[in-house]
């Protein structure tokens, strides 16, 4: 199961991405927000970072205006590895790399187009399981 979030500047592109998901038969769970209404992104940061830590989810996507505000929010949560991307290649390396459990996307920076190029990157590459990869998730971790 995927968690997905996002603020009010974020809503749009999150049901774009829920379509593409449902079309790929990725399940997912929506943690908000549910309209464009004006709310606080780190809320929905928070709440599928915690559902990604406690295993509920095994991997999250979370939407704002840069990407960047949801994603320290996200990251407050130990265990939690979010990474704001705006290309494919940061995607597939974050994952390969960093084993980065939530994707953050900044609605008002990268197109709807990419952006579902960049949710099918991160969801279909693998982790490296790379020993010096491993050690340095472990510093991250503490």
């Amino acid at each position: 199961m995927l968690g997905i979030g996002s603020d009010h500047g974020g809503y749009a592109l999150k049901q774009a991405i829920k379509k593409h998901l449902e079309a790929r038969g990725i399940e997912y769970k929506d943690y908000g927000t549910y309209s464009e209404a004006s709310c606080d992104y780190p809320d929905y940061g928070r709440a599928v970072a915690l559902a990604v830590a406690s295993g509920e989810c095994g991997r999250g996507i979370l939407i704002c205006g840069t990407g960047i505000g949801i994603s320290i929010a996200a990251n407050k949560v130990p265990g939690i590895r979010a990474a704001v991307c705006g290309d494919c290649f940061s995607a597939e390396a974050t994952r390969a790399h960093n084993d980065a459990n939530i994707l953050a996307l900044g609605a008002r920076v990268v197109g709807e187009g990419l952006a579902l190029k960049i949710v099918d990157t991160f969801l279909d590459t693998p982790f490296s399981n790379d020993e010096r990869h491993i050690r340095r998730i472990q510093k991250i971790e503490g």
